[in-house]
């Protein structure tokens, strides 16, 4: 980014383009400036208030940032982009090796799903710093960790001691020390293999995969065996004394009545919201390529053909089941459903967390293209109950915060996973008016007025946002104009 340009400057910048889109000043808005406990108040924290800072990452910033030729969006990139490394992540040891525990932001505690997909960015960049490769090593460590805890747990404290999340104190549910939250989310098993998957194939390191996060990995396939429920529903229950209905699951906390098809059950989505039918379609789709991930890892490196057998053979199992009972029909052809429960009931709809049927090309492999592209143009619609379209923009939002809120992450995924030149110069547009001149992106905001947004300090959706923009910035930096 051109040095001449500050700050504010470019903001004014976003402002200025925004201002044909009904943005006006709101007290959600100013409220997040005048802040003082905000840490992004005034754009990336100073360099001694960083949490991890990295001189690859640094030199990256400066690189990407002069190919990125509108400077607005450059001052996005580079305040979005280093935000998890900046504001969330807790360095650590633990029985001499690295332990690194990453919050979400606002949200003192460590989500599997969002640590994973924080430092995802990262990955391409330590081969090139040891401190960088040693910090993510780290998360995988503590991941592994986490899931000897309980893998049906979805957030976990950054201290393994403490009590948990204030909202889960009461929770009918098997908590145990350190366990945040314990809602069960087929998506939050994947993600750690994911990460891990990535960082080998990356780094070529091999040191975090020892016997700990070899016996993380047989438990991680066992959930998902039992979680198949061919004899019944398994340990897993949830209730919650709540006015929220999402925030619970019925039938006595084991969620609806499936029958057992040869799917993976999920009690709850990645928004964290209850599933209505346990089978989530985002969720098994990418289990598939995350048990395929294991199975090579367990042959290549843990040299541990038990485990690669049961991962092979798990993953071939729910491929063929998605065939048989994720596809609905529609006027417009068929689609993949949302969630099944294997009698016959399917819901047709996304939600904006990853995954989700729109970033299937993000997460999942091996993906039917002419259905993935009729699902596509169904959830980027007015089909789907939880569409939305405004003055601000357009994009999915979900239950989580209800409607006519647009997420951003959503917003982000429809870019990278078009193919449209057109579709991403949109996005890129509609992410500018999402950050409401803040500088970062947010969890969601009002169709009508971006102002009016809800968690100021979400890294995830600060660092998909960096990746984006990085990707574009070395593939199609047209498309970054203003």
């Amino acid at each position: 980014m051109n040095s001449s340009i500050t700050r504010r400057t470019a903001l004014q910048t976003i402002a200025t383009a925004t201002a044909g889109l009904a943005l006006a000043p709101h007290a959600t808005a100013q409220a997040f400036a005048a802040d003082p406990a905000n840490p992004l108040a005034n754009g990336r924290p100073k360099p001694s208030d960083r949490k991890f800072s990295s001189p690859i990452v640094e030199q990256f910033l400066t690189d990407t940032s002069k190919r990125i030729p509108d400077p607005a969006l450059a001052l996005l990139f580079s305040n979005c982009f280093p935000n998890t490394l900046d504001t969330t992540v807790e360095p650590g040891t633990f029985e001499g090796h690295p332990d690194t525990a990453v919050i979400t932001g606002d949200i003192a505690a460590m989500w599997l799903r969002d640590s994973s997909a924080q430092v995802w960015p990262y990955l391409p960049l330590a081969a090139k710093d040891p401190s960088l490769r040693r910090l993510l090593e780290g998360v995988i460590r503590r991941q592994a960790r986490c899931l000897l805890i309980d893998t049906y747990a979805n957030a976990f404290m950054a201290d393994l001691n403490a009590p948990p999340l204030k909202w889960s104190v009461h929770d009918k549910t098997d908590m145990k020390r350190g366990v945040g939250e314990r809602k069960y989310e087929l998506d939050s098993i994947c993600y750690p293999i994911r990460l891990a998957h990535g960082y080998w194939k990356q780094t070529g390191d091999t040191a975090p995969f020892d016997a700990q996060w070899k016996e993380a990995m047989h438990r991680v396939v066992r959930t998902m065996r039992v979680q198949q429920r061919k004899d019944g529903p398994g340990p897993y229950h949830f209730q919650r004394e709540s006015d929220v209905s999402t925030e619970m699951l019925p039938n006595a906390g084991f969620g609806n009545p499936v029958k057992p098809v040869g799917l993976i059950a999920s009690g709850f989505r990645p928004s964290d919201d209850a599933c209505i039918f346990p089978f989530l379609i985002p969720s098994n789709l990418f289990a598939v390529t995350s048990l395929r991930q294991l199975a090579e890892m367990a042959r290549t490196i843990l040299n541990d053909t038990t485990l690669a057998t049961e991962a092979q053979s798990l993953a071939t199992e729910v491929e063929q089941a998605l065939k048989q009972h994720a596809v609905a029909q529609t006027p417009t052809g068929t689609i993949w459903a949302y969630e099944v429960d294997g009698y016959g009931s399917q819901l047709l709809m996304d939600d904006a967390n990853v995954p989700s049927l729109l970033a299937l090309p993000y997460l999942a492999s091996n993906l039917d293209p002419a259905l993935y592209a009729r699902t596509r143009a169904f959830v980027w619609s007015p089909s789907n109950p939880w569409f939305f379209k405004g003055t601000a923009g357009e994009g999915i939002g979900g239950p989580h915060i209800g409607l006519d809120m647009i997420w951003p992450m959503a917003q982000t995924v429809y870019a990278l996973t078009s193919t449209s030149d057109a579709e991403i110069r949109k996005s890129i547009q509609m992410l500018k008016v999402a950050s409401a001149g803040t500088g970062f992106m947010h969890e969601s905001f009002n169709k009508n007025d971006a102002a009016k947004f809800t968690r100021a300090w979400f890294a995830w959706a600060n660092t998909l946002f960096g990746e984006l923009i990085a990707k574009l910035a070395t593939t199609k930096p047209d498309l970054l104009r203003p």
